[in-house]
């Protein structure tokens, strides 16, 4: 097997991680290669993102790093998360399972393909979304207005603080806290959650993920589309913001673990 190694490069317990993982698949008859940030902090010769050409990519990190690779890479290749962050949903392999990892991977692997929603601006493609797409006012206690559309048909006209619009594996993010529905990552649909709403009658919509959504800012006040956590852009009075589901999912390596483990144990304890 061919492992890209990704992790993030501010915590010594990260990058030492990503050097004993390293050297164990390389020992185990495994090719490894590294992303090249992290292969920078090892003085190894590194591969960016856009040129990854792997059959696996291990992350290590926290979700960031996990929306951060799945984001950046130019062909979805399947993730294994190791969790070196705080909830770590994106990230199956805990801590205490390292042992688990250092052994080698089992084979056949099982991949999960989770659906991405792709988003584009006023007809500007700006790449996919595995968590969530997000409007927010960029000015405090400034409430914005949206026109909602769906396929082409007013769905929506309401008032909020900002709108998420997210996909199951987001579910358990951003959109939960807003109020939304926890929805298995393995199905398929479009999230639409209000950002405390002004009128008690903007509840979140799912949508068919066959469906193209249309959001139209409709106040002259300023707003920020943020892209999974990662990218930020400016929004006006009149933008058009337009969500389709994404023609390429991202790979997620599948370690046994269920959906609703998975929210027990992040989410409840």
């Amino acid at each position: 097997m061919k492992i890209c190694i990704v992790s993030k490069i501010d915590s010594k317990e990260a990058v030492e991680l990503a050097k004993s993982l390293g050297w164990a698949f390389s020992d185990a008859g495994n090719e490894v290669i590294y992303e090249e940030s992290i292969a920078s902090e090892l003085g190894y010769s590194g591969v960016s993102f856009s040129k990854i050409d792997a059959d696996y990519l291990l992350v290590i990190g926290g979700d960031g790093s996990v929306l951060r690779a799945v984001r950046l890479m130019k062909k979805q290749i399947p993730v294994l998360g190791i969790n070196q962050g705080e909830v770590g949903f994106l990230t199956d392999v805990e801590r205490d399972n390292i042992e688990w990892i250092m052994k080698g991977l089992p084979t056949p692997l099982k991949i999960e393909p989770r659906m991405r929603i792709s988003v584009k601006l006023n007809g500007r493609d700006l790449g996919s979304a595995l968590n969530e797409a997000v409007i927010e006012t960029s000015r405090p206690a400034k409430i914005l207005k949206f026109n909602l559309f769906l396929n082409g048909k007013e769905l929506d006209e309401f008032r909020a603080d900002g709108l998420i619009i997210g996909t199951p594996t987001g579910s358990t993010a951003y959109a939960m806290s807003a109020g939304g529905p926890i929805v298995d990552s393995t199905l398929e649909g479009i999230l639409l959650v209000p950002i405390a709403p002004y009128m008690l009658s903007s509840r979140p919509y799912l949508i068919n993920s066959n469906s193209e959504i249309e959001v139209k800012l409709v106040s002259n006040k300023p707003a920020l589309l943020v892209i999974d956590g990662q990218d930020q852009y400016e929004l006006g009075e009149n933008d058009s913001l337009v969500i389709t589901k994404s023609s390429e999912p991202a790979l997620f390596v599948d370690i046994g673990r269920s959906f609703f483990e998975k929210v027990e144990q992040k989410l409840r304890s």
